[in-house]
């Protein structure tokens, strides 16, 4: 590990000036191998003082309008392409073109959503890949990249390993969609499924009214999606609309991927791999494609799938950084630091890494460590050769008698501790799932303190000395239950001086899911693998003792002297997760005896 407080990719952004003034925008369908007719808009930068070179090409797929249309009378500076935009204003002036594509089913696009990233859509980013590669205006050299939906669609893209496609970054986005999506640990995260749905079928449907209930969508002057060109008077983007009512129901799609490997009643093929990246990376795009994948402590689980991303691919020039923000870097989440601008380091990394690997600039880039992090607590950037960082070691913490954390084992041959479900449990409404489905956060967990009253608790005493945990904690619980399934949700805490409680971080976890499988071969694992797979699922017997085990989301914080660390658990996050068993109330034992002492494992980094 070495220190990178000075890590600064903004001091290559603001050396690359921007050289072209104003756009050159057109927009028309472009029709895919099954006459599915998709809506395309072509950025090019304002006229050169010299000539019109061919450009390097960033494109953009989003279910979430390309581009929106505005009404009459609209000020001319009102921004237009809400979706796209930061990457716009970062690119275009510095020459590059753009191409965003409204994905079949969204937006002006004709045809029908079947699933989530079904493979339909998959083969459209070759083919319009394949198209943008022919142009006049293209240099031949493409990246792809966006937030969320726009950064799992650039995994896709790379996957079919097109000689164009140089490089890629993902922005908060999932690597395995039903476990950094859709059913985190095996539970169904309930709130977003139905929220998201909410929104998609508001874009998809053009439902105004609806639509304005997400800050992201809500305009005075928006009017749904944008018609291309020729459709001087709306009658196609009349008829794409038409054609988008017969979309997928997401609540009705994700009950039926209880297991990772159910497939679609109608459709045995459809499963969640089938609309998860890493279903179809392989060793010749990830040798061929460059990859910078971007995400933060507070970015849902998709700051797991940029772990898992990374740790998979093969490319050389792969990158990682992990901030302290959330979904998109919009809001940053470090209790003790304002970043009014968390999405600033992002961006300009974007354009270094597309300077490097598209322009072919010599950024500087490939002389620094691949990892990028910071620490909360001590608000530091620190860099790192792999993920998690090779100089950790692994301290376990003891659940001891009078809820008590340590570093010492147990001795006792009997001793648990006996807890009682509360579904009253939550994480409340600005937490790391609010951002997933188009929210505004503000800040982060300010309401914590307070909530694990209704949890079991494990509390250390004060720190002596400063304690750095970087990497992935571990829980491990001897557990009987009187139920044959539960829903545990662990969380970090740090506990200042006065007593007051911050939340650090999280793991989540069906206990049916509890037996142990072996990850992809060479794949650095995370902490437990499970397969989550139907055929591996044991339900508990009441009474009898399981072990069972799972890594906490990733971070990187600093607990300081004098403070201390604390372990609550609960049954429950009823703010946004599916209640197990619904409609009874588990009550566990947690073992605590030395035959079977229930830990935390923390990654600790030393420190200087």
């Amino acid at each position: 590990m070495s220190d990178t407080s000075t890590f600064r990719p903004e001091t290559w952004l603001e050396s690359r000036e921007p050289i072209f003034e104003g756009q050159r925008l057109s927009s028309h369908y472009l029709t895919m191998r099954d006459g599915i007719r998709l809506a395309v808009d072509i950025h090019l930068p304002g006229r050169q003082p010299s000539s019109d070179a061919r450009l390097p090409v960033v494109a953009f797929f989003t279910p979430y309008y390309r581009r929106m249309k505005l009404k009459p009378a609209t000020p001319d500076d009102t921004e237009d392409c809400p979706n796209i935009a930061v990457f716009r204003s970062l690119l275009l002036a510095r020459g590059y073109a753009l191409v965003a594509v409204d994905v079949r089913g969204s937006g002006a696009s004709y045809g029908t959503r079947t699933g989530l990233r079904s493979p339909n859509e998959r083969e459209d980013y070759l083919e319009v890949i394949d198209w943008i590669s022919q142009q006049s205006w293209c240099s031949g050299a493409i990246g792809v990249t966006g937030i969320s939906y726009l950064g799992a669609a650039a995994d896709f893209t790379a996957s079919w390993a097109h000689p164009a496609v140089k490089a890629i970054v993902p922005h908060s986005a999932v690597w395995d969609t039903w476990s950094n999506q859709l059913y985190p640990g095996g539970v169904m995260c309930r709130r977003l499924v139905k929220e998201y749905g909410r929104l998609m079928e508001a874009l998809d449907d053009d439902a105004a009214d609806e639509r304005a209930s997400f800050p992201y969508f809500r305009g005075d002057h928006f009017e749904g999606p944008a018609p291309v060109d020729e459709d001087t008077d709306g009658a196609m983007l009349a008829a794409a609309l038409k054609e988008h009512v017969a979309n997928f129901d997401m609540a009705d799609f994700v009950h039926q991927l209880p297991y990772r490997d159910r497939a679609l009643h109608t459709s045995p093929d459809f499963t969640s791999a089938t609309i998860s990246p890493y279903h179809y990376a392989n060793r010749t795009a990830d040798s061929q494609t460059a990859v910078y994948t971007i995400s933060g402590w507070m970015d849902g689980h998709y700051s797991r799938g940029a772990a898992l991303r990374f740790n998979w691919q093969r490319n050389p020039d792969k990158r990682l950084m992990l901030g302290a923000w959330d979904h998109g870097a919009r809001t940053g989440s470090s209790p003790f630091r304002h970043d009014p601008a968390p999405q600033d380091k992002a961006l300009a990394e974007t354009l270094r890494f597309f300077d490097q690997h598209l322009m072919g600039l010599e950024t500087g880039i490939g002389n620094e460590p691949p990892v990028h992090y910071y620490t909360v607590g001590e608000e530091r950037w620190k860099s790192a050769s792999e993920w998690p960082p090779a100089e950790t070691t692994l301290n376990r913490l003891y659940f001891q008698p009078d809820h008590r954390l340590a570093d010492t084992a147990p001795t006792a041959e009997t001793a648990a501790d006996r807890y009682v479900g509360d579904y009253r449990c939550g994480s409340g409404n600005q937490s790391r799932y609010n951002r997933l489905y188009a929210q505004n956060v503000e800040r982060y967990y300010p309401d914590w303190h307070g909530r694990d009253e209704r949890m079991l608790c494990y509390t250390t005493d004060r720190l002596e000395s400063d304690m750095e945990v970087t990497g992935h904690p571990v829980v491990r619980l001897f557990l009987e239950s009187d139920t044959e399934d539960c829903a545990l949700f662990v969380y970090l805490e740090d506990i200042d001086e006065q007593g007051q409680a911050s939340y650090v971080t999280e793991g989540v976890f069906r206990a049916l899911h509890r037996r142990l499988s072996s990850g992809p071969d060479n794949i650095p694992s995370l902490g437990p693998d499970h397969s989550f797979n139907e055929c591996d699922a044991r339900y508990l017997i009441p009474g009898e003792r399981s072990e069972i085990a799972f890594d906490l989301l990733p971070i990187s914080w600093l607990f300081k002297a004098g403070h201390r660390l604390r372990v609550a658990i609960a049954l429950a996050d009823n703010d946004h997760f599916s209640r197990i068993p619904d409609g009874v109330v588990p009550t566990i034992t947690i073992g605590r005896q030395a035959a079977h002492a229930s830990h935390i494992e923390l990654p600790m980094m030393a420190r200087r």
